[in-house]
Parts: structure tokens; C-alpha cells; sequence
């Protein structure tokens, strides 16, 4: 196996300036004092949520007389993210949009129709510093948190995108640039946004968004503790600490049992099915003894393995498994008892698949 360069594990995002204060940043009591603080009455607090989880722009927000919408509008639902781009292929059924924040950060999300419903992957940091070797945001490293307002945004454009077309947003994943839970406080905050109704949130349901990580074991520990309903996703991508603690650095600090158990235990907290992301490497991690210790690490477990074939990213060395080697792979979980699926692939052409966003874009950019 190559042996490629390991950057040092950051945990925190530089210190760099949050956007200003937005509606979506704040709890319902928040908000309420807000807008007290701004001489309105609370209940503006309430028409106001309710209009900009809705997707609907100021001059939409007719039941607010002019002054007063001007007034809250500018205070607390200041502009977050810019739309500098968007590329889809699957004959547009699969979206990427590259945003610019305030300070020109640049940031990746993406939007997946599929019949019957419509996710919108995610970003939560802008890059990452969990140094993934076979991710491109991995390898970007990481330059800051996201806020949590900026998180909602991204899903409130495609709810608002979806809308224009007569659908809407079903499913959101936080599986888009950056480990969500590495900005534990404002990725909670989010999801609260997200799946609270209305007038409060979204109202999309608790079941339908998957929060992914790579084994932060404290902040898996502290999600169980949210009384919360959405998927937790463990990026794997080995079963055995020798190689993990390459492909994953962040093994190094808590190894394979350790986040294993700590997963198992949100699982055996909210009855959640556990979903394990594997990308499946060519001669690295899918030979048949380690399809064997992964089925021994999961038998009897409430999981399911998602098999992802590699996706190629710039100055990758590493190719994804043959399909005869990705079937057989298979064959041997489900054979000890194991649920696996190979994930369908999308976005590849755009550089929108698993691993691959990185705004590599922004180089060529014009501002």
C-alpha cells in the first residue's frame, strides 16, 4: 500500500470571524428577545421564523407591515451565503452549488433527486481537519466552522429550490465538507432548525437526516445524550486499528472498539440503525480477511454497511475496488449475517460524489 502523507489532526476550526447574527442562529427564546430588544412585539418573532424556514424572501412576508419587515429583516436575517456557482449532471437530477460566505469562505453542498424523495447533502466546515488521505476535503484541511445559521441555509435554498418545481426537501444528510461533529454545538443547533415544525423550524422529521462523523468518540457519546432521532453514521473504512490509523488519523486517538462501542451505544439509546460508511479501496482495505473481522465486529449489531467504491480526487493514488472484488466483499458480510449495500454513486462528473467536495473550484473564481 502507498504510504501517503498524514497532516496533523485539528479539532477545532481556526479563529476566523462567524457571520453576524441570524434568526436561524438562535432558540425560540432567542428570537423572541430579539426582537423585543428591536421595539417589536414577540409574536414577530414567530411570523418571521415562519416565513424564512418557509424558503420566502422579504418582499414575500406580506402579513409583516413594511417598516417593521425592513426593520427585522436587516437585524436578524442578514445575507449569509452567495451563490457563486452550480454545475448538475444526472440529467440535472444531481446539483452542486459552491457558495461564498462573508468572508469569502468557500463552501460545497449538494442536491440529489431520486424518485420519491430529495436529499441535500451538507457542509458544516469549511474543509476539514480530520485528514482523511482519500478525501479530497480532507486533504484541503480545515480553515472554520460553520455557523449554524449558514448550515440551515444551505437546506432552506433547496427547500426553496424543490419548491419552485412543485417538491420538496425530504432527506438532509451532514455528509457534505467537514466533520459535523468536530462543530458539535452549531451542527446540533442545526438540526434542531431543521427538524423543529413550524413556525419554530423546517419540520422535516428526525428520521430523515443522517449525521456523519469519523469517530469523535466524546461528541458520539454527547449525541447520545440529545434525546435525538437521526442517523448516526460511522465513517469506517477499516476494521483494523493498523490500518485505520492511516486512513483515518483520528484511530490514533480512539482506535476501532472504542468508537465501535461508542456508536453501538447512540444505537442502543435511540433504536436507531447504525450505518457504517465504508469506501471500498483497491488491494488497501477489501480483501477478504478483512471482510471477515468487519462482519465479526457488527454480528448482531443493529447495522447496516454501505459499501461506497472509491471516488477519484486529485493526486489520489489509490483506485476503487474491481466490482468482482466489491460483490464479493459483499457476499461475505451478508453471508455472516451482516446487512451491506453498494451506495449508488452519484455526482462523480462534477466532483460532487463522497470525498470528492473540496470548492476546489474557487481557483477559478471570479470575484
Amino acid at each position: 500500500m502507498a504510504s501517503p502523507t498524514v497532516l496533523p489532526l485539528v479539532f477545532d476550526a481556526p479563529k476566523r470571524g462567524l457571520p453576524p447574527r441570524h434568526l436561524a442562529d438562535l432558540d425560540v427564546a432567542g428570537r423572541r428577545s430579539a426582537v423585543e430588544a428591536l421595539g417589536e412585539k414577540p409574536f414577530r418573532a414567530e411570523q418571521l421564523s415562519r416565513h424564512y424556514f418557509a424558503g420566502r424572501a422579504p418582499e414575500q412576508m406580506t402579513d409583516l407591515p413594511a417598516a417593521v419587515r425592513e426593520r427585522l429583516t436587516a437585524d436578524l436575517l442578514p445575507p449569509l451565503l452567495s451563490v457563486v456557482r452550480e454545475v448538475d449532471c444526472d440529467e440535472g437530477s444531481t446539483v452542486k452549488t459552491l457558495w461564498r460566505g462573508h468572508d469569502g469562505t468557500l463552501v460545497e453542498s449538494v442536491l440529489m433527486r431520486y424518485p420519491g424523495r430529495t436529499t441535500v447533502c451538507v457542509s458544516s466546515q469549511a474543509g476539514c481537519g480530520m485528514a482523511c488521505p482519500f478525501c479530497a476535503t480532507g486533504q484541503a484541511g480545515l480553515t472554520r466552522n460553520l455557523s449554524t445559521a449558514e448550515i440551515v441555509q444551505q437546506v432552506v435554498a433547496a427547500a426553496r429550490a424543490e419548491s419552485a418545481r412543485g417538491g420538496r426537501v425530504s432527506n438532509v444528510v451532514f455528509m457534505g465538507m467537514g466533520e459535523p461533529l468536530a462543530n458539535y454545538a452549531r451542527v446540533v443547533g442545526a438540526v434542531r432548525r431543521i427538524v423543529d415544525p413550524a413556525p419554530h423550524g423546517m419540520g422535516i422529521g428526525q428520521r430523515s437526516l443522517v449525521v456523519s462523523t469519523v469517530g469523535l468518540v466524546p461528541a458520539i457519546r454527547r449525541l447520545t445524550e440529545e434525546n435525538l432521532q437521526v442517523t448516526l453514521a460511522l465513517s469506517l473504512h477499516a476494521p483494523d486499528d493498523e490500518l485505520r490509523d492511516t486512513l483515518v488519523p483520528v484511530n490514533t486517538r480512539w482506535p476501532v472498539k472504542e468508537v465501535l462501542a461508542a456508536a453501538f451505544g447512540y444505537t442502543t439509546r435511540t433504536g436507531r440503525r447504525l450505518s457504517i460508511e465504508y469506501a471500498l479501496i483497491s488491494g488497501v482495505n477489501d480483501q477478504p480477511w478483512r471482510a471477515d473481522l468487519l462482519a465479526k465486529r457488527l454480528s448482531g449489531k443493529l447495522v447496516h454497511v454501505n459499501l461506497l467504491p472509491l471516488n477519484p480526487t486529485p493526486g489520489s493514488v489509490w483506485d476503487a475496488s474491481p466490482a468482482p472484488v466489491e460483490q464479493a466483499f459483499v457476499r461475505r458480510l451478508r453471508a455472516a449475517g451482516v446487512n451491506a449495500t453498494v451506495r449508488d454513486t452519484r455526482g462523480r462528473e462534477i466532483a460532487g460524489a463522497c470525498g470528492q467536495l473540496s470548492a476546489a473550484q474557487s481557483s477559478s473564481v471570479q470575484t
